[in-house]
C-alpha cells in the first residue's frame, strides 16, 4: 500500500482563538505519527505554518503547493519534502486534491471556504469520493454546518450533500474518522 496523503485546508492567519492553533499543531503531529504525508498550501504563516512545522518536527513528509503570486504573502515554506509552485489558484487546488486521499478543514477564512466548497462540489458531482472532515475545534464550523443543512432544507441540494462531510470536535476524533475511511 502506498503512503496516504492528507490534504489540510486552513487559515494563513492564526485567528483569535488559540484553540485553533493547538488543533493545527496536534493535527500535524498526528498526521506524521501515522506516517501519512501532509499536503497543504505551502505557507509558513498562520495555521498553515503551524500544521507544517508540527508535521516536520515529528519527521513527517510535507507536500506544499503554492501559486507564484502568494509566495511572498504567505511566506512560501521552502524546506518541505516537496514544494510545487503553480501559476494559478485553480492549479494549486487541483494539485492538492489530486494528490490527496482525504481532506481535513481546519478553521480558516475565505480561501479555506473556497477550497472546501470546491472539493464538496466535486464530491457531489462524482468527481472524487475522498473523505472530507471538518475539524470543528471549539465549534468553529457550526455556522457552516447550519448553512449546509439550510441549503438542503430549502431544496437546493439533496440530503446526500450532508453525508459527504463528517465533523470532528478535535484531532482525536478526526484521526478516528480518517483511519476508518483510509483503512
Amino acid at each position: 500500500m502506498s503512503q496516504r496523503s492528507i490534504c489540510v485546508y486552513c487559515g494563513a492567519r492564526n485567528g483569535k482563538n488559540a484553540t485553533h492553533a493547538r488543533a493545527a499543531e496536534a493535527l500535524g503531529l498526528a498526521i506524521a505519527g501515522e506516517t501519512w504525508r501532509l499536503i497543504y498550501g505551502a505557507g509558513d504563516v498562520g495555521l498553515m505554518g503551524i500544521v507544517a512545522r508540527a508535521a516536520q518536527s515529528a519527521g513527517g513528509e510535507t507536500f506544499g503547493v503554492i501559486p507564484t503570486h502568494l509566495l511572498a504573502r504567505e511566506v512560501g515554506k521552502t524546506d518541505l519534502t516537496r514544494l510545487v509552485i503553480t501559476e494559478t489558484m485553480h492549479e494549486r487546488k487541483k494539485v492538492m486534491l489530486m494528490n490527496a486521499d482525504a481532506i481535513v478543514l481546519l478553521p480558516g477564512g475565505a480561501g479555506s471556504l473556497d477550497e472546501f466548497f470546491e472539493v464538496l462540489t466535486w464530491r457531489q458531482l462524482g468527481l472524487h469520493d475522498k473523505p472530507i472532515v471538518l475539524l470543528d475545534s471549539d465549534g468553529f464550523w457550526g455556522p457552516l454546518k447550519a448553512l449546509m443543512t439550510h441549503v438542503v432544507n430549502e431544496g437546493f441540494a439533496e440530503s446526500s450533500l450532508l453525508d459527504f462531510v463528517q465533523s470532528a470536535r478535535n484531532v482525536d476524533e478526526t484521526m478516528v474518522i480518517l483511519r476508518r475511511a483510509l483503512g
